[in-house]
């Protein structure tokens, strides 16, 4: 007789799922808890549990403020040099990212030779450029002044135009410079927000916001009309001069006893 040979039989799919139960696997990766992000939540959280709002300034403190700045500079000046209204405009479009001791040192020859728009463009882009070369964003400045020399010519006759709209038209031109040139030029009781002034207003608590046109219209509603015609003029003074960015004067600062902000050393 014939041997019978019996073959393996097929493992059982319940034999299958048990050693695949029994092998060691590697076990799943967890994800990573971001414990930077978790303690950045926990304070920023925290700290705006915390925060109290800032009391608004009375009416009687923000006049008492300003009556303080007119006492100690009745006749507050920009420093910005200039010969007319066309020299002040291109002087303050100059101005964006840079200094206005730095502005000046680089317009007193420009102005010399050209200070109004006809003679800005018989100067040409290149002389201009390499007049106001010691300035940030040089180049593009340059441009913008021929531009808006030919704009001053084709549209408005040669003149510097007395509407913040006309002004903010102007290649280089945004509603900070036309408010600069509306005051010191024409006389106007315009606001114009620097970044000095934006850190007087918010740091103070006189005008908070988050943007320059926050503060600009928070100041105007808060300052009395006698004194805006130099307002401007105080705040970005007291803010280049006194309430500095990294190092504020709190101990020379003639409204250190009305500022709001929690940090001053006196």
């Amino acid at each position: 007789m014939s041997k019978i040979t019996r073959g393996r039989l097929p493992k059982s799919k319940s034999t299958v799922s048990k050693r695949a139960r029994n092998s060691k696997l590697p076990p799943a990766a967890k994800p990573k808890r971001d414990k930077s992000a978790a303690k950045t939540a926990t304070k920023s959280g925290q700290s705006r549990a915390v925060a109290k709002p800032v009391k608004p300034w009375t009416a009687a403190e923000v006049h008492e403020a300003f009556s303080r700045f007119r006492k100690a500079n009745p006749e507050p000046k920009g420093e910005l040099e200039h010969l007319n209204p066309f020299t002040l405009l291109v002087a303050v479009v100059l101005s964006a990212q840079a200094t206005d001791a730095g502005v000046n040192r680089a317009t007193r020859a420009l102005f010399e030779v050209a200070d109004t728009p006809r003679k800005m463009l018989a100067l040409g882009e290149e002389k201009v450029r390499d007049h106001i070369r010691t300035i940030g964003l040089y180049r593009n400045k340059a441009k913008n002044v021929i531009a808006l020399s030919e704009k001053l010519i084709a549209e408005f006759g040669g003149e510097v135009p007395r509407t913040r709209a006309e002004i903010e038209s102007l290649p280089g031109a945004g509603r900070k410079t036309a408010n600069v040139v509306l005051n010191m030029a024409f006389g106007e009781r315009t606001m114009a927000v620097d970044t000095h002034v934006f850190r007087v207003g918010n740091r103070t608590g006189l005008a908070p916001g988050n943007t320059p046109l926050e503060v600009e219209l928070g100041l105007e509603r808060v300052i009395p009309a006698e004194f805006m015609l130099h307002a401007h003029h105080w705040l970005i003074l007291h803010g280049r001069y006194t309430c500095l960015a990294r190092k504020p004067r709190c101990e020379v600062c003639l409204i250190n006893d009305l500022c709001r902000w929690p940090e001053k050393t006196v």
